[in-house]
């Protein structure tokens, strides 16, 4: 059994509950959201989550292998049983907050086991010669992060029918006793795919896409196209 919820604060916490209440980063949501799993001592990460803003306020959607609970009684969690009909051909709008990167080796040695994942809007960007490089980073945007996601539909389970890229962000952040900051970038994907292989998809919606699951990239949020909401 899967759950999918959407994570809110409950109204009218005091000014003091607030301010710790909101976590502060992208590391610090998911340390939050683990705490909703009281039963995660030694327990593998198994969910993937998404933020959002509404207005001043977090609003998270999880998808978890557990159900959550708050016992300190701060969110309003609404849950429902993630039990996905999918089958071949079905048409699905899509969400996605991806981390676009691309591994590539350290070394020309064979044996050097060392891997490096390099932002692909970043590393497309200094490939370019410096006045090619002052064209709006907007353009650049367009022209390699929908490659990104349509090299991955396949073995994913889906094929792209219309597909929208947006939002990309640049994020550091630092873990406590950790003096070096974590640097990850994220894109917003939207539209519309084609179920290929619904096993694979399924899959997919399970385990999520791209890395930087931890920091809330991955989670795909699909739903009938056409449907409102």
């Amino acid at each position: 059994m899967w759950y999918f919820s959407r994570i809110q604060l409950k109204q009218g916490l005091d000014p003091d509950t607030l301010a710790s209440a909101i976590p502060a980063h992208a590391y610090a949501e998911h340390q939050t959201l683990w705490q909703l799993f009281p039963d995660n001592a030694d327990h593998p990460r198994d969910f993937l989550f998404r933020r959002e803003q509404r207005g001043h306020w977090p609003l998270f959607y999880l998808l978890s292998a557990r159900q959550p609970s708050d016992g300190h009684g701060r969110w309003r969690i609404e849950t429902k049983a993630f039990r996905p009909q999918l089958h071949t051909g079905q048409r699905l709008a899509f969400s996605l907050r991806a981390n676009p990167v691309r591994t590539r080796r350290m070394s020309d040695d064979r044996n050097d086991k060392r891997r490096r994942r390099d932002d692909v809007v970043m590393a497309a960007k200094f490939s370019l010669s410096a006045p090619q490089r002052a064209a709006p980073q907007s353009e650049l945007v367009q022209r390699v992060g929908p490659g990104w996601l349509e090299e991955r539909a396949e073995r994913h389970g889906f094929a792209i029918e219309s597909l929208q890229v947006e939002g990309y962000r640049q994020h550091r952040l630092y873990k406590s006793r950790q003096t070096a900051p974590i640097r990850f970038s994220t894109l917003d994907y939207q539209g519309v795919l084609c179920v290929r292989d619904p096993d694979a998809l399924l899959n997919t919606l399970h385990t999520g896409v791209g890395p930087a699951k931890g920091f809330g990239c991955g989670l795909l949020l699909v739903r009938p196209a056409g449907a409102g909401g």
